[in-house]
């Protein structure tokens, strides 16, 4: 059974370590994030970050019920880092695409941490911050509920899933990436057109696109759909999934 985690103000302990380190849920946040670059997921445990914390292990349960409470925290954290500094423009689609651009980098930007975290809903505060500010941006753009939460769920799930693609392909050893990459080169590019005229006469489009993301692009289709849409809804037409009229209110 996990532990109840002891209220916010008990937390802190009133003796630093001995090596003179005051605990908190952002440190060990932070060096969990490093031990994760370092090791991967199978060197975060409960032994190794109390030993890099210079605490016993059991104090980490003062902060997280457990380290899949501290997998949450981790994946809070990259989206906090990404929506640091972020301000809406008022122009909604350039601040859907600064969003969606920042999260998929902060998770890239550690990508063992988000092969762990990409699928989990944390319902911590970051989250839920860049959730409402995601809605919002939409609602205020003129966007309805129903096609807000339909293209909030298309956008959100688009790019966590580009975000643990990139990931993955990362924390490859050095070598497979390097294979992987010339894979366009060494047996796309030489493949006959008799045999597969679309690949030969796309190969060297392919072997410079195919080693980068696609998320960007994807990106800008998504909103490109999105664009429509709110030209659509301008016009009077109702997507064929609209709930009956009164059934969601327009927030007005």
């Amino acid at each position: 059974m996990p532990k109840p985690v002891v209220p916010e103000e008990k937390r802190r302990r009133r003796r630093p370590t001995k090596s003179g380190t005051v605990l908190s849920e952002q440190l060990i946040v932070d060096t969990a994030l490093r031990m994760l670059g370092e090791h991967g997921s199978a060197g975060l445990t409960a032994r190794r970050l109390g030993l890099a914390l210079d605490c016993d292990p059991s104090t980490l349960y003062r902060y997280f019920r457990g380290m899949d409470d501290l997998t949450l925290a981790i994946g809070d954290a990259l989206i906090g880092r990404a929506l640091h500094g972020w301000r809406p423009t008022g122009e909604w689609r350039a601040d859907l695409r600064a969003v969606g651009l920042r999260i998929h980098a902060a998770y890239v930007a550690h990508p063992q941490a988000a092969q762990l975290t990409t699928s989990r809903v944390t319902g911590r505060a970051n989250e839920l911050a860049a959730d409402e500010a995601v809605l919002d941006v939409l609602r205020t753009a003129g966007f309805p509920p129903a096609e807000t939460v339909r293209i909030y769920h298309a956008f959100i799930d688009q790019t966590l899933a580009f975000a643990a693609l990139d990931a993955a392909a990362l924390v490859l050893p050095r070598a497979s990436q390097r294979a992987d990459e010339d894979m366009w080169r060494s047996t796309y590019a030489r493949l006959p057109a008799t045999s597969h005229p679309r690949i030969a006469e796309a190969a060297p489009l392919l072997a410079a696109r195919m080693v980068t993301s696609a998320y960007p692009t994807a990106l800008d289709m998504l909103l490109d759909s999105a664009e429509a849409c709110r030209e659509a809804l301008r016009s009077g037409w109702e997507p064929a999934d609209a709930p009956p009229e009164g059934a969601v209110g327009n927030g007005d």
